[in-house]
Protein backbone atom coordinates (compact mmCIF):
# COMPACT_ATOMS: atom_id res chain seq x y z
CA UNK A 1 0.00 0.00 0.00
CA UNK A 2 1.21 3.74 -0.85
CA UNK A 3 2.24 5.38 2.06
CA UNK A 4 0.76 8.91 0.83
CA UNK A 5 -2.84 9.23 2.18
CA UNK A 6 -5.44 9.35 0.46
CA UNK A 7 -9.06 10.47 0.44
CA UNK A 8 -11.58 7.98 1.68
CA UNK A 9 -13.73 8.35 -1.26
CA UNK A 10 -10.84 7.99 -3.88
CA UNK A 11 -10.74 4.40 -5.76
CA UNK A 12 -6.83 3.06 -4.99
CA UNK A 13 -4.98 3.13 -7.97
CA UNK A 14 -2.42 0.47 -9.43
CA UNK A 15 -0.37 1.01 -11.99
CA UNK A 16 -0.99 -1.23 -14.87
CA UNK A 17 2.63 -2.47 -14.99
CA UNK A 18 2.21 -3.64 -11.16
CA UNK A 19 -1.39 -4.73 -11.46
CA UNK A 20 -0.61 -8.23 -12.40
CA UNK A 21 1.66 -8.44 -9.47
CA UNK A 22 -0.79 -7.63 -6.96
CA UNK A 23 -3.41 -9.81 -8.33
CA UNK A 24 -1.06 -12.84 -8.24
CA UNK A 25 0.40 -11.89 -5.18
CA UNK A 26 -3.53 -11.79 -3.34
CA UNK A 27 -3.97 -14.94 -4.99
CA UNK A 28 -1.62 -16.55 -3.42
CA UNK A 29 -2.24 -14.80 -0.06
CA UNK A 30 -5.86 -16.38 -0.02
CA UNK A 31 -4.47 -19.92 -0.79
CA UNK A 32 -2.74 -19.80 2.18
CA UNK A 33 -5.35 -18.68 4.51
CA UNK A 34 -7.90 -20.92 2.97
CA UNK A 35 -5.21 -23.36 3.73
CA UNK A 36 -4.45 -22.50 6.76
CA UNK A 37 -8.35 -22.83 7.68
CA UNK A 38 -8.63 -26.68 6.33
CA UNK A 39 -5.31 -27.57 8.75
CA UNK A 40 -7.20 -25.96 11.62
CA UNK A 41 -10.36 -27.85 10.96
CA UNK A 42 -8.46 -31.21 10.36
CA UNK A 43 -5.88 -30.17 13.75
CA UNK A 44 -8.27 -28.04 15.93
CA UNK A 45 -5.90 -29.56 18.80
CA UNK A 46 -3.05 -29.02 17.65
CA UNK A 47 -3.64 -25.28 16.43
CA UNK A 48 -5.28 -24.39 19.89
CA UNK A 49 -2.01 -25.94 21.15
CA UNK A 50 0.28 -24.15 19.15
CA UNK A 51 -1.40 -21.16 19.61
CA UNK A 52 -1.04 -21.52 23.59
CA UNK A 53 2.90 -21.52 22.60
CA UNK A 54 2.65 -18.18 21.04
CA UNK A 55 0.86 -16.61 23.81
CA UNK A 56 3.13 -18.16 26.17
CA UNK A 57 5.80 -16.14 24.72
CA UNK A 58 4.16 -12.71 24.44
CA UNK A 59 5.51 -9.79 26.07
CA UNK A 60 2.42 -9.26 28.04
CA UNK A 61 1.90 -10.97 31.60
CA UNK A 62 -1.34 -10.85 30.90
CA UNK A 63 -1.18 -12.81 27.93
CA UNK A 64 1.43 -15.09 29.44
CA UNK A 65 -0.90 -15.59 32.61
CA UNK A 66 -3.71 -16.60 30.24
CA UNK A 67 -1.69 -19.03 28.14
CA UNK A 68 -0.51 -20.85 31.07
CA UNK A 69 -4.06 -21.27 32.36
CA UNK A 70 -5.31 -22.21 28.60
CA UNK A 71 -2.94 -25.28 29.30
CA UNK A 72 -4.93 -26.28 32.53
CA UNK A 73 -7.80 -26.25 30.86
CA UNK A 74 -6.37 -28.13 28.09
CA UNK A 75 -5.13 -30.79 30.22
CA UNK A 76 -8.37 -31.34 32.11
CA UNK A 77 -10.10 -31.48 28.95
CA UNK A 78 -8.19 -33.50 26.44
CA UNK A 79 -5.72 -35.48 28.06
CA UNK A 80 -5.38 -37.92 25.49
CA UNK A 81 -4.42 -35.27 23.74
CA UNK A 82 -2.03 -33.74 25.59
CA UNK A 83 0.59 -36.63 26.29
CA UNK A 84 0.57 -35.81 22.28
CA UNK A 85 2.46 -32.79 22.75
CA UNK A 86 3.68 -33.42 26.10
CA UNK A 87 7.13 -31.72 25.71
CA UNK A 88 5.91 -29.03 23.96
CA UNK A 89 3.43 -28.04 27.39
CA UNK A 90 5.97 -28.72 29.48
CA UNK A 91 8.58 -26.53 28.06
CA UNK A 92 6.27 -23.82 28.17
CA UNK A 93 5.29 -24.60 31.75
CA UNK A 94 8.44 -24.49 32.96
CA UNK A 95 9.61 -21.47 31.43
CA UNK A 96 6.74 -19.94 32.80
CA UNK A 97 8.01 -21.33 36.21
CA UNK A 98 10.89 -19.33 36.23
CA UNK A 99 9.37 -16.23 34.46
CA UNK A 100 11.11 -12.80 35.70
CA UNK A 101 8.47 -10.38 35.60
CA UNK A 102 5.09 -11.96 36.90
CA UNK A 103 4.42 -13.75 40.19
CA UNK A 104 0.60 -14.50 38.45
CA UNK A 105 2.08 -16.31 35.80
CA UNK A 106 4.68 -18.73 38.37
CA UNK A 107 1.32 -19.41 40.22
CA UNK A 108 -0.59 -20.33 37.28
CA UNK A 109 2.46 -22.51 35.73
CA UNK A 110 2.49 -24.04 39.23
CA UNK A 111 -1.17 -24.87 39.14
CA UNK A 112 -1.28 -26.42 35.60
CA UNK A 113 2.20 -28.49 36.26
CA UNK A 114 0.50 -30.16 39.24
CA UNK A 115 -2.80 -30.82 37.35
CA UNK A 116 -0.47 -32.55 34.54
CA UNK A 117 1.93 -34.57 36.53
CA UNK A 118 -1.79 -35.69 38.08
CA UNK A 119 -2.55 -36.96 35.10
CA UNK A 120 0.43 -38.14 33.71
CA UNK A 121 1.01 -39.57 36.70
CA UNK A 122 4.70 -38.37 36.90
CA UNK A 123 6.00 -40.24 34.10
CA UNK A 124 8.05 -39.26 31.15
CA UNK A 125 9.64 -35.94 32.66
CA UNK A 126 13.20 -36.60 31.86
CA UNK A 127 15.37 -33.77 32.93
CA UNK A 128 11.59 -31.26 33.15
CA UNK A 129 11.86 -32.86 36.45
CA UNK A 130 15.47 -31.22 37.90
CA UNK A 131 14.27 -27.74 36.39
CA UNK A 132 10.75 -27.82 37.91
CA UNK A 133 12.51 -29.10 41.51
CA UNK A 134 15.09 -26.37 41.61
CA UNK A 135 12.57 -23.55 40.75
CA UNK A 136 9.77 -25.03 43.17
CA UNK A 137 12.20 -25.21 46.33
CA UNK A 138 12.71 -21.63 46.04
CA UNK A 139 9.29 -20.77 46.34
CA UNK A 140 8.82 -22.66 49.58
CA UNK A 141 9.67 -19.26 51.45
CA UNK A 142 8.14 -16.90 49.27
CA UNK A 143 6.09 -14.17 51.14
CA UNK A 144 3.30 -14.68 48.66
CA UNK A 145 0.83 -17.11 50.51
CA UNK A 146 -0.70 -18.64 47.36
CA UNK A 147 3.26 -19.15 45.50
CA UNK A 148 4.08 -20.75 48.83
CA UNK A 149 0.97 -23.05 49.09
CA UNK A 150 0.81 -24.06 45.36
CA UNK A 151 4.86 -24.71 45.86
CA UNK A 152 4.08 -27.22 48.54
CA UNK A 153 1.58 -29.00 46.81
CA UNK A 154 3.98 -29.41 43.41
CA UNK A 155 6.84 -30.46 45.79
CA UNK A 156 5.22 -33.06 47.26
CA UNK A 157 3.89 -34.37 43.93
CA UNK A 158 7.36 -34.34 42.47
CA UNK A 159 8.66 -36.94 46.01
CA UNK A 160 5.41 -39.05 44.67
CA UNK A 161 7.14 -39.35 41.70
CA UNK A 162 10.83 -38.76 41.89
CA UNK A 163 11.18 -42.63 41.60
CA UNK A 164 14.76 -44.62 41.07
CA UNK A 165 15.98 -42.63 38.19
CA UNK A 166 15.61 -39.18 40.24
CA UNK A 167 16.21 -40.96 43.64
CA UNK A 168 19.73 -39.56 44.48
CA UNK A 169 19.07 -35.88 43.08
CA UNK A 170 15.68 -35.56 45.17
CA UNK A 171 17.33 -36.22 48.66
CA UNK A 172 20.02 -33.87 48.16
CA UNK A 173 17.13 -31.69 47.23
CA UNK A 174 14.51 -32.64 50.39
CA UNK A 175 17.81 -32.71 52.72
CA UNK A 176 18.58 -28.79 51.68
CA UNK A 177 14.57 -28.30 52.58
CA UNK A 178 13.81 -29.94 55.39
CA UNK A 179 14.48 -26.17 57.52
CA UNK A 180 11.49 -24.81 55.34
CA UNK A 181 9.16 -28.15 55.77
CA UNK A 182 9.69 -28.07 59.53
CA UNK A 183 9.23 -24.23 59.60
CA UNK A 184 6.38 -24.10 57.75
CA UNK A 185 4.42 -26.93 59.30
CA UNK A 186 3.38 -23.58 61.73
CA UNK A 187 2.63 -21.41 58.70
CA UNK A 188 0.89 -18.24 59.18
CA UNK A 189 -1.76 -19.53 56.69
CA UNK A 190 -3.59 -22.66 57.65
CA UNK A 191 -4.05 -23.52 54.37
CA UNK A 192 -0.20 -23.74 53.22
CA UNK A 193 0.30 -25.42 56.61
CA UNK A 194 -1.79 -28.12 55.55
CA UNK A 195 -0.48 -28.26 52.36
CA UNK A 196 3.28 -28.47 54.12
CA UNK A 197 2.01 -31.01 56.34
CA UNK A 198 1.01 -33.69 53.68
CA UNK A 199 4.33 -32.70 51.75
CA UNK A 200 6.24 -33.62 54.99
CA UNK A 201 4.69 -36.95 54.53
CA UNK A 202 5.66 -37.36 50.74
CA UNK A 203 9.55 -36.15 51.79
CA UNK A 204 9.81 -38.47 54.91
CA UNK A 205 11.33 -41.30 53.02
CA UNK A 206 14.52 -38.83 51.74
CA UNK A 207 14.87 -37.51 55.06
CA UNK A 208 14.72 -41.12 56.72
CA UNK A 209 16.60 -43.41 54.01
CA UNK A 210 16.29 -47.44 55.17
CA UNK A 211 17.98 -50.18 52.88
CA UNK A 212 14.66 -52.09 52.90
CA UNK A 213 12.89 -48.75 51.16
CA UNK A 214 12.33 -49.53 47.51
CA UNK A 215 12.21 -47.20 45.56
CA UNK A 216 10.30 -47.42 42.00
CA UNK A 217 11.62 -46.91 38.56
CA UNK A 218 10.52 -43.15 37.17
CA UNK A 219 7.17 -44.67 35.35
CA UNK A 220 5.74 -46.85 38.49
CA UNK A 221 4.75 -43.83 40.53
CA UNK A 222 5.12 -43.94 44.26
CA UNK A 223 1.62 -43.47 46.35
CA UNK A 224 -0.81 -42.23 44.17
CA UNK A 225 -3.12 -41.53 46.84
CA UNK A 226 -1.24 -38.92 48.21
CA UNK A 227 -0.44 -37.24 44.96
CA UNK A 228 -4.74 -36.95 44.83
CA UNK A 229 -4.62 -35.56 47.77
CA UNK A 230 -2.58 -32.64 47.09
CA UNK A 231 -4.02 -32.16 43.99
CA UNK A 232 -7.64 -31.66 45.63
CA UNK A 233 -6.14 -29.63 48.21
CA UNK A 234 -5.12 -27.36 45.37
CA UNK A 235 -8.46 -27.73 44.02
CA UNK A 236 -10.13 -27.00 47.12
CA UNK A 237 -8.37 -23.65 47.51
CA UNK A 238 -9.06 -22.50 44.29
CA UNK A 239 -12.87 -23.11 44.35
CA UNK A 240 -13.58 -23.25 47.96
CA UNK A 241 -17.39 -24.17 49.26
CA UNK A 242 -19.18 -21.10 50.01
CA UNK A 243 -20.85 -21.05 53.14
CA UNK A 244 -24.70 -20.37 53.39
CA UNK A 245 -25.79 -16.56 53.07
CA UNK A 246 -27.28 -15.69 56.64
CA UNK A 247 -30.25 -14.05 57.41
CA UNK A 248 -30.02 -9.98 57.70
CA UNK A 249 -31.85 -8.80 60.67
CA UNK A 250 -31.99 -5.10 61.05
CA UNK A 251 -29.80 -2.55 58.85
CA UNK A 252 -26.39 -3.62 57.25
CA UNK A 253 -23.17 -3.76 59.51
CA UNK A 254 -21.16 -0.72 59.46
Amino acid sequence: MDQAERNPGQPLSIPSSQGKKKRTSMASFLSKVSWKLRFQKREPMKNAFLLLAERAQDPSARKRHMAMRGLGTLACESPDKLRKYKKLVLDLLVHGLYDPMSSEVIHESMKTLSIILNKIQGKGLGSFFIDITLQTRTLLDDENDSLRYSAFVLFGQLAAFAGRKWKKFFTRQVKQTQDSLLIHLQDRNPQVAKACKTTFRACSPYLIQRKEYSFQSEDEPRNPKLCRQLVSEQRWRDNPPRAPALPVFGSSLP
